[in-house]
């Protein structure tokens, strides 16, 4: 697959070079001449030129990509990149990076994205994730907001310890995928039991998110 990664930064090139080494091949364009480093991620294939500027995509032949990452840190960029890569050069996947949490609304499929990367929003879900426990944290929307990724820590006196997956009252259009614990990865089956510090994660759609979360609060409230 090839990849093409507009913003040679920090963050730029260490997705480049985790996607080099699953094989796939990469083509980093970089505007500033002080980022313009290819020694850095060597196996790349490297551009110096504005990724907002047709011309300039039309020389990288980014109408040959599968993918395209617009991880620059300046939300403006990443929209135009976007909008360019979907409508002017049919590029299939459109992933783009959002720096400033008040721009979310705007990187939806009318600028051409197909997956946001919200930067504030992912450092906040972990620490949210790595301190909060009892309470349901959303890590991350998938499908422009349409499903969402949450994440429950069971503290010791959660009225879920004890209770088997089956028994959960989940509401319709949610799913409980995944239980880390201690002793290692679960995916749940109807009769295992849950236990205090297992990290549960849902899927949710619509909704359903927020039915999750009554849910959850109804539970700690009631308990």
């Amino acid at each position: 697959m090839r990849i093409g990664i507009a913003g040679a930064g920090a963050i730029g090139r260490s997705v480049a070079q985790e996607l080099l080494d699953y094989g796939h091949k990469v083509l980093l364009i970089e505007r500033k001449l002080s980022n313009y480093e290819p020694h850095t991620v060597a196996g790349a294939d490297w551009l110096l030129a504005d990724a907002c500027e047709i011309s300039s995509l039309e020389e990288s032949g980014l109408q040959t990509c599968d993918v395209v990452i617009a991880a620059t840190g300046d939300d403006k960029v990443n929209l135009a990149t976007a909008l360019l890569a979907k409508t002017e050069f049919g590029v299939p996947r459109v992933v783009a990076r959002v720096n400033e949490t008040r721009n979310e609304w705007l990187f939806t499929e009318s600028w051409g994205v197909d997956v946001a990367v919200s930067t504030p929003s992912a450092m906040v879900a972990a620490i949210e994730g790595a301190i909060d426990t009892g309470h349901l944290v959303r890590l991350m929307g998938l499908r422009q907001g349409q499903v969402s990724l949450a994440k429950l820590t069971l503290p010791q006196d959660s009225p879920f310890v004890g209770q088997r997956v089956r028994d959960l009252p989940l509401p319709e259009n949610s799913r409980l995928a995944i239980v880390i614990r201690s002793s290692g990865l679960l995916l749940p089956q109807p009769d295992d039991v849950l236990e205090a510090g297992d990290e549960m994660l849902f899927f949710a759609g619509g909704a359903a998110e927020n039915q999750v979360q009554s849910l959850v609060h109804g539970a700690l409230r009631h308990e």
